[in-house]
C-alpha cells in the first residue's frame, strides 16, 4: 500500500511533465483487423502576461533572445493553443510498434509539425523520436513548454537508429551543432566558412531506478567542423548529464541535473539565443576551437492530494567564451549568451479526470559575453484536455 502511494505521488507531482512528453494513458483503443491501435493528445489552452517587457515565444513560453536589454515595453497579455496535439500508435500483429505524432507548433505557431515517426521491433527502433541524449527523470513539472535551462541533453527529438538493452541504450543521431559565423542551417555568414557533418552523433545513456531513486546518465560524442572548398578542420564535441530524482515521502519529491559540453553546447539545453549555443569557433589560422560549457537544475514537488501539486525550480547555464573573445576580439561574441538561469514556480490542479489546470510564475535572466542583460517576470496560465 505504501508503494502505491508513492507511486501516486510521484505521478501528480509530474503530470504535466509527463503529459507534455509521453502519449497519455488515456488514450482511445481500437482494433483494425489484428492491428491494436491507439489514437491519444490533449487539447490545450497556454496564456501568459509578462510583466517586464515581451518574452513570450509560441506557447506563450519563456523566450530569452529578447533579454539582451530591458529596454522592451513592459506588459504584454497573449495566448495560444499550438501546443495541442494528436498521435497514433500501432502494434502490428508481428509486434512491430509505429508512432506518428504533431502538434501546432510549427512554423512559428499554427501549422502541423512532425514530433514523431517511428518503428520499434524488440530492442530496435529507427526514425524520429527523443534524442536519445535526452532524460526527463530529473525535471521539475513546470507549465512552460520549453521549461528550464539545464534540463538534461537535448530535449528534443532526433532522427536516429537506437539499441535498447535493459536500463541501457545506444543511438546513432542526426548531429546537432553551429559554429560561430555559421548558422544551424549551414548558411555562410563568415567569409566562405560554412559547416559541415560527416559523421552522425553517437550517444549512450543509463537509466533505471531503486526504490524512491530514479536515475539517469549519458554521455554524446560528434563531430564539430567546417570545409569551405580551401579550407576545412574537424574536432571532437562531447557532452555528459547525470540526472537523478528522489521520493523523500508519499508527498515530496526533490530532482536535478547536472551537465557539461565542450564542443557540443547544441546539448546544453537553452544555452543560447533559446536553445542550445554554438560549439565551436574558426580562429585566425582556419582552425576549429571547441567552446565548453556547463549547467543544471534543482527542484521540487509536493503532491498535495485530491490531484492538486506544487513544483517550483530553479535552472542555470554558462557558455565559456573567453578562449572565442581573446582570438576572435570582443565585438565577435559580444552579442552571445553567457549566462541564462530561470525560476518557475507553479500551481497545478485536476478539476475532473483526464483535466489539468495550473498556473506558474517566472523569472528568467540573460547575461551576455559583452555585458549586456536583461531580465522579466511572467505569469503562466494551462488548461489541458487529454484523451
Amino acid at each position: 500500500m505504501q508503494s502505491n502511494k508513492l507511486r501516486v505521488a510521484i505521478r501528480a507531482t509530474t503530470s504535466a511533465l509527463i503529459l507534455g512528453v509521453a502519449a497519455q494513458a488515456s488514450a482511445v483503443e481500437f482494433s483494425a483487423g489484428e492491428y491494436e491501435m491507439n489514437l491519444y493528445g490533449y487539447g490545450r489552452l497556454n496564456a501568459s502576461y509578462d510583466i517586464d517587457n515581451n518574452n513570450a515565444l509560441s506557447t506563450r513560453s519563456a523566450s530569452y533572445g529578447s533579454l539582451a536589454t530591458d529596454s522592451g515595453s513592459d506588459g504584454h497579455f497573449g495566448a495560444d493553443a499550438f501546443q495541442s496535439r494528436i498521435g497514433l500508435t500501432t502494434m502490428t500483429p508481428e509486434g512491430v510498434k509505429v508512432n506518428i505524432e504533431g502538434d501546432f507548433r510549427g512554423g512559428g505557431g499554427g501549422t502541423l509539425r512532425l514530433r514523431h515517426a517511428y518503428g520499434s521491433y524488440k530492442n530496435v527502433l529507427m526514425g524520429q523520436t527523443w534524442s536519445n541524449y535526452t532524460s526527463f527523470v530529473g525535471n521539475t513539472s513546470t507549465l512552460d513548454f520549453d521549461s528550464l535551462p539545464g534540463n538534461a541533453g537535448l530535449q528534443s527529438r532526433a532522427p536516429q537508429a537506437r539499441y535498447t538493452a535493459g536500463p541501457l541504450s545506444f543511438s546513432l543521431e542526426d548531429p546537432n551543432s553551429g559554429i560561430v559565423g555559421v548558422d544551424q542551417d549551414d548558411s555562410t555568414v563568415l567569409g566562405t566558412v560554412a559547416g559541415k557533418d560527416s559523421l552522425p552523433a553517437f550517444t549512450a545513456r543509463l537509466e533505471d531506478k531503486s526504490g524512491g531513486l530514479s536515475y539517469s546518465a549519458a554521455v554524446l560524442a560528434h563531430q564539430v567542423g567546417y570545409d569551405d572548398g580551401t579550407n576545412d578542420d574537424s574536432s571532437l564535441g562531447f557532452a555528459t548529464f547525470v540526472s537523478a530524482r528522489v521520493a523523500l515521502s508519499d508527498m515530496i519529491t526533490i530532482q536535478g541535473t547536472l551537465n557539461y559540453s565542450d564542443g557540443a553546447n547544441s546539448y546544453l539545453y537553452r544555452s543560447g539565443e533559446n536553445f542550445g549555443a554554438d560549439s565551436a569557433y574558426v580562429d585566425a589560422n582556419g582552425d576549429i576551437e571547441t567552446v565548453s560549457g556547463y549547467g543544471g537544475t534543482v527542484g521540487m514537488g509536493v503532491n498535495l492530494g485530491g490531484g492538486t501539486s506544487v513544483n517550483i525550480g530553479y535552472g542555470v547555464v554558462t557558455v565559456d567564451w573567453d578562449d572565442a573573445e581573446d582570438d576572435l576580439g570582443a565585438a565577435a561574441v559580444a552579442g552571445q549568451s553567457e549566462t541564462n538561469q530561470a525560476i518557475m514556480a507553479n500551481y497545478q490542479w485536476t478539476p475532473v479526470a483526464n483535466t489539468m489546470m495550473g498556473v506558474e510564475y517566472q523569472y528568467i535572466e540573460r547575461e551576455n559575453v559583452g555585458g549586456d542583460d536583461g531580465d522579466g517576470s511572467r505569469i503562466m496560465f494551462a488548461a489541458q484536455y487529454n484523451f
